[in-house]
Formats: structure tokens, C-alpha cells, sequence
């Protein structure tokens, strides 16, 4: 993706590859889950689907290539869905990315007592600090994590924010499906 801007970590470029191609198809995306793979392994043992993703001619010698999955159920709570995953061992990482409303820690006091998900739901949708966040959280099978959250009041690639401890539940969650 060309207007990925270059990081150190392979991991974290491949995080933002992935927000660009989720900021490409707009806003109020389903979620969507990807597996993430060593290039240059990918490139080796399956060169023809190498070819088809347009990797055989790219002179990085290491990286990730993440590789979109079927669709994520929207009938079924993430979590439930995420606990039914497992890779195989071609599979160094995976990721995820999911839009979310989110409410800044001053709202937090405001969050009337006793709601049940469907209504705090609700609440937290016509409370007027609402923003809305795409989140895209990525995790190695060795342990390694990042992220990035894009606002949608601030949708600009300069205006991304990359961390490996951004949304640490979501993270936890997809390294669970490494797990035996």
C-alpha cells in the first residue's frame, strides 16, 4: 500500500498497511480479521498466492503480509467469536479491526448505574462526547502487539495513533487464539 508511511517494526508497518486498506473502505465497516504471515516465507512456500497479493517483485526481504479472512460474524459477540479461532503454524500473528464508540475518562463518572449492555449501549451512542474509533490491534505469536486508532472526526493517516498498549483487551483476546 503506497501510502503507508515506513515504520522500524514489520509489525507495526503491517498494522497501518491494514488501517489504510479498513480507512479506504469507509466508515461502518464490519469487523474484519486477518492473518498475518512472513512475507519472505510466504514468497518461498506459496509463490503463486505471493503473486496473486503482488509480492514477488517487492525487495523487502522481511515483513508481514496480512491476509483478510472470512467474515467476522455480526450476530455473535467478538469475543465469543475470537474463542473459536486457531492458526496454524504458517501463521505468525493476526489481526483485527473493529470501529467502536468510545467516551473520553471524564464521561466515565456519568455512566448511570445498573445497565445492561443493549442499554449502555444506547447510552454511550446519544452521549453528546461520543467519538467514533476504528481500532486495529494486531499480535505475534511470540507475544509481540501494536496497534493504531484512527478518530473519525480525525480521519488523516498523519493523524493515526500506533502503541503497542492501545486497546491491551482486544490484544489479549487475539493472542488467546494462539494459545493450545
Amino acid at each position: 500500500m503506497s501510502n503507508t508511511p515506513m515504520a522500524a517494526n514489520p509489525l507495526t508497518r503491517a498494522v497501518l498497511e491494514i488501517d489504510e486498506y479498513a480507512s479506504g473502505l469507509g466508515w461502518d465497516q464490519p469487523a474484519r480479521l486477518f492473518a498475518l504471515v512472513d512475507t519472505a516465507r510466504l514468497r518461498t512456500q506459496e509463490p503463486a498466492l505471493a503473486a496473486q497479493l503482488g509480492l514477488q517483485d517487492e525487495q523487502e526481504t522481511s515483513g508481514l503480509t496480512p491476509i483478510e479472512q472470512d467474515e467476522v460474524p455480526a450476530d455473535r459477540p467478538l469475543d465469543e467469536f475470537l474463542a473459536t479461532i486457531a492458526w496454524p503454524d504458517a501463521v505468525a500473528g493476526c489481526a483485527l479491526t473493529v470501529e467502536r464508540l468510545m467516551l473520553p475518562p471524564s464521561a466515565e463518572a456519568q455512566v448511570p448505574q445498573g445497565l445492561d449492555e443493549a442499554k449502555l449501549t444506547q447510552w454511550v451512542a446519544g452521549h453528546p462526547e461520543r467519538q467514533e474509533v476504528r481500532m486495529t490491534v494486531a499480535v505475534l505469536r511470540d507475544g509481540g502487539r501494536e496497534s493504531a486508532l484512527r478518530l473519525r472526526e480525525k480521519d488523516s493517516a498523519t493523524e493515526v495513533l500506533t502503541g503497542s498498549e492501545l486497546v491491551p483487551g482486544l490484544a489479549e483476546a487475539l493472542s488467546a487464539t494462539f494459545e493450545d
